[in-house]
């Protein structure tokens, strides 16, 4: 016994002593970033930012490259300091997804595509077929384009009109400046000249000798100007066929479905503009489909069966109706004659025309719904579904004259599954459910819908998911996830990834919060500019209604969101911060005031109208009212896990950065404040298959060493 005592001791004590020197290092790799003051005044209220300096717009300044892997040291230390389930989680996760996998075949003219994955490769192949028995065709092996690159990314691709040439657009760093490449299909060959700078959004002419595209502003990244390139021709011989200079407006060209158009929309907010170009005359100017108004949304799509086009538009319709008009009255909206009113409790979302049929999205009571509607008959199919929360999405519809349409479904427990519908009869038929390896059962997962009463007496929904047989009233780890912004809506659903927090007992859910459309557009408009307070106190709310009905333990309550959600995140952690325990903040953008300040920052001036522009001083004080950077105060914050992109260009990494050292001078607790910066990549992190779960992996294990503290 006494032996078995002292071999125990000696095992111990250097395992002690080892880990007291990592806490000890842990403690010692904190950064401490220098503080110079830069002081800001606006409409009589003075600001000072200590870290403006972090701001490097040629990200080669050596002193802010030193800090920001000083960040990512800090983090690596952290998970040191403990148990780091980093290896264990991305292996259970890239478990239950299978290595090899295809795509539903989907046909475009003469050719089935569909998309490869390969085991041992990171990107896909892009395939085209003449059928099932015939030789496949590769058009584009993205892992070749992607070897030996820190980030790749295709962003899209295009077949010309006689299906001779893909056009493909590329980013290598994150940036979204996207270059756009050719690739001749007949000798498998891809052009030795690119076109540098574009949004990736492009159009065919109908003889497939011009390609049409958008050039971002080279400082803001604005993509603004609609530029004609006669295939096989040098990028500076290109024409210029609208130039947008409204810098509140965004640009974007490509075909209607039937290929007749190029269609060029330009939109902000709040307004929108259509102009439309003749396939088959790409050398003319475009047409004003309709003048943009203040306050008027609207979109367009051909539907030459009828000889007419279909428009999507909110004019005296705050949730859209549905119009038609012939080219030749759409200049004026009052000869439009309308197809399917207006509805108070029903949000129009999208409609696709085919010869015969329209197939409608909508959404009401916050959840999608599917409909045909026969043209002759004017009756009206639906597609039913049975979960309490789902989501539901029009897949690739390439084709106009088909006789069969293709959604996607799925829920927080049911796989994504594609399905195909005939449009004369409405029968839908699975082609193909997403496999998830291992003992996945969807029985084993309950989801639930439920109405949380805010503090304003609204009704908001939330959708969650947990384990039935770790369901513990009152007792498990609950994570709440938010965006509420720009009218996304968040719909519910599946992750495998997220079966890894399932299966550790959590309950994950999905607030529903003003700001999104999920219950129509006043519920976006009551989540913006002077009302955008409610999405907040919404997010709140919500957690503290779950708490209240024994959805997870009141001492272990996470919360997410990235983007708008992470300003979301950095908004209630500053009003709340003793009811989370923990946040994750993916790419946050907390510094409002100052970002909405600088028009050359990406994206400013198109989101006036979301945020509003602190020259005006009602604007500037509501804003001032949630900025997260700006309402940092001395708190017990809770453990904080922040990521950053150096190369984003949607929200520029200094504004985590400044955050997170912000917040370390004004935490006057012990829980950690943490940061990841992705070095080679931008707003949506790692490219890759796999590669872009290693932050995924790496934000489980942050939760489940905070949880198991």
């Amino acid at each position: 016994m006494i032996k078995y005592v002292l071999c125990f001791l000696l095992l111990y004590l250097p395992l002690e002593h080892s880990s007291e020197t990592i806490k000890e290092s842990y403690k010692n790799l904190k950064p401490t970033p220098k503080k110079v003051p830069v002081n800001f005044e606006a409409h009589g209220v003075k600001r000072v930012d200590n870290y403006y300096w972090m701001r490097d717009d040629s990200r080669e300044n050596p002193e802010v490259i030193s800090h920001l892997n000083s960040e990512n040291d800090f983090l690596e230390a952290w998970f040191l300091d403990g148990k780091d389930n980093r290896d264990e989680l991305f292996e259970e996760i890239t478990n239950r997804i299978p290595k090899k996998e295809d795509s539903v075949p989907i046909r475009l003219k003469s050719y089935e595509y569909f998309r490869r994955y390969e085991p041992g490769n990171e990107h896909p192949i892009y395939i085209r077929r003449k059928d099932k028995n015939s030789e496949e065709i590769i058009l584009i092996d993205v892992n070749g384009l992607a070897k030996g690159k820190d980030f790749f990314q295709l962003a899209n691709w295009s077949i010309s009109p006689d299906e001779s040439l893909m056009a493909y657009a590329e980013d290598t760093n994150g940036r979204r400046q996207y270059t756009i490449k050719f690739k001749d299909l007949s000798t498998n060959t891809t052009s030795e000249y690119s076109i540098l700078n574009t949004s990736g959004s492009m159009g065919w002419s109908a003889d497939g000798n011009f390609l049409f595209y958008v050039l971002r502003d080279e400082e803001t990244l604005l993509p603004y100007k609609v530029m004609r390139h006669e295939v096989g021709t040098s990028q500076d011989q290109d024409d210029v066929v609208y130039e947008e200079k409204d810098a509140t407006f965004y640009t974007s060209v490509g075909n209607t479905r039937s290929m007749d158009y190029i269609e060029i929309n330009i939109s902000s907010t709040t307004s929108s503009e259509v102009r439309l170009l003749k396939a088959n005359e790409p050398l003319n100017e475009p047409r004003t489909f309709l003048q943009r108004e203040k306050d008027h949304l609207y979109s367009v799509d051909h539907d030459p069966a009828d000889d007419r086009f279909i428009v999507e538009s909110n004019w005296d319709a705050i949730n859209f109706r549905l119009l038609e008009t012939s080219l030749e009255n759409s200049p004026d909206k009052n000869l439009w004659t309308e197809l399917i009113p207006h509805r108070d409790d029903v949000l129009l979302q999208a409609v696709i025309p085919f010869p015969g049929h329209l197939v409608v999205m909508e959404r009401q009571n916050g959840l999608r719904q599917l409909k045909i509607l026969d043209k002759n008959s004017n009756s009206s199919k639906p597609i039913n579904f049975n979960d309490p929360s789902y989501t539901a999405y029009l897949a690739a519809n390439p084709e106009y004259n088909t006789d069969r349409f293709y959604f996607g479904y799925s829920s927080m427990r049911t796989p994504d599954s594609l399905f195909s519908v005939k449009l004369s009869s409405g029968r839908k038929r699975l082609l193909k459910e997403a496999e998830i390896k291992g003992s996945f059962s969807s029985s084993d997962y309950k989801v639930e819908r439920k109405l949380i009463e805010a503090r304003d007496s609204t009704k908001v929904p939330v959708s969650f998911v947990y384990k039935r047989s770790l369901f513990n009233k009152g007792k498990n780890p609950l994570f709440v996830y938010g965006y509420g912004s720009y009218g996304n809506s968040i719909d519910a659903g599946f992750s495998s990834s997220r079966l890894s927090l399932l299966d550790r007992g959590f309950i994950f859910a999905i607030a529903h919060i003003r700001g999104g459309q999920e219950l129509g557009r006043s519920w976006y408009e009551d989540g913006k500019m002077f009302k955008k307070l409610n999405t907040f106190y919404d997010f709140i709310d919500v957690t503290k209604g779950l708490l209240a009905q024994g959805y997870g333990s009141s001492k272990r309550v996470y919360a997410g969101g990235g983007s708008a959600g992470g300003l979301l995140m950095g908004a209630i952690v500053n009003m709340e911060p003793n009811l989370y325990k923990g946040i994750i903040s993916n790419v946050p953008f907390v510094d409002v005031i100052t970002t909405m300040s600088d028009p050359s920052i990406p994206l400013t001036t198109g989101e006036y109208d979301e945020w509003g522009n602190p020259e005006n001083k009602k604007e500037f004080e509501y804003m001032m009212k949630y900025s997260p950077y700006d309402n940092i105060e001395e708190n017990e914050y809770p453990s904080i896990l922040v990521t950053a992109g150096l190369w984003d260009s949607q929200v520029q990494y200094y504004e985590p950065a400044k955050y997170v050292a912000k917040l370390r001078d004004f935490n006057t607790g012990e829980n950690p404040v943490l940061m990841k910066v992705n070095m080679s990549a931008g707003h949506s992190g790692n490219s890759g298959r796999f590669e872009s779960l290693k932050e995924v992996a790496m934000e489980y294990s942050f939760l489940l060493k905070v949880d198991s503290n």
